[in-house]
């Protein structure tokens, strides 16, 4: 390989960009792009600002937030997860954030178990995921978006049988609690 050249080989070239929507949220593109076979298309992108998902853990209980997400157009089980309308200097202060948002909680302890991309095929955003122990509750800060967000504490098994039951169906959920039990598994 030369000095500067790209070590990941690329087999679509954009070829132009342009922004077709934008809000305090996200931005959407349309990339027109040319593959490796030749083939000219184009690609339609979301970019979001990183976001964080924590497992506040407890005595082999979890918290999870209930509310309405108007995507699927029902209320969801999931574990506390979000992002900020700006870029973030510190995965761990957002996901701090998001704890005292939604739960009224904080953390003595955040160990960070990896980034995940969320739904790549589509969205730009990673999403850093956090195991929160140590929790004193501290007073909600609900965002206008969580104003029917409802807190619920499980057991550890009753949250895995909701998962195998499709009761949580959220992905990113699913994904953190497997980041947390290759995690746990190493700790002994």
């Amino acid at each position: 390989m030369k000095p500067g050249e790209d070590p990941t080989p690329r087999s679509i070239t954009t070829l132009s960009t342009r922004e077709v929507y934008r809000n305090h949220w996200m931005r959407v593109r349309e990339d027109q792009i040319l593959r490796s076979n030749g083939q000219r298309g184009i690609y339609g992108v979301v970019e979001k600002h990183d976001a964080a998902i924590i497992l506040p853990i407890e005595n082999e209980r979890i918290w999870l937030v209930e509310q309405f997400r108007y995507t699927i157009a029902e209320r969801a089980l999931e574990l506390p997860q979000g992002s900020w309308e700006m870029e973030i200097d510190s995965p761990e202060e957002l996901a701090r954030g998001e704890l005292r948002e939604e739960l009224g909680l904080d953390a003595a302890h955040m160990t960070l178990l990896g980034t995940l991309w969320i739904a790549y095929g589509l969205l730009r955003q990673k999403q850093h995921v956090f195991l929160a122990t140590g929790l004193t509750p501290t007073g909600k800060e609900p965002d206008a978006e969580e104003h029917d967000l409802a807190a619920h504490l499980v057991a550890v098994d009753e949250f895995e049988r909701m998962m195998l039951e499709g009761r949580i169906r959220d992905n990113c959920t699913v994904a953190a609690w497997g980041l947390y039990l290759m995690w746990k598994a190493r700790q002994k």
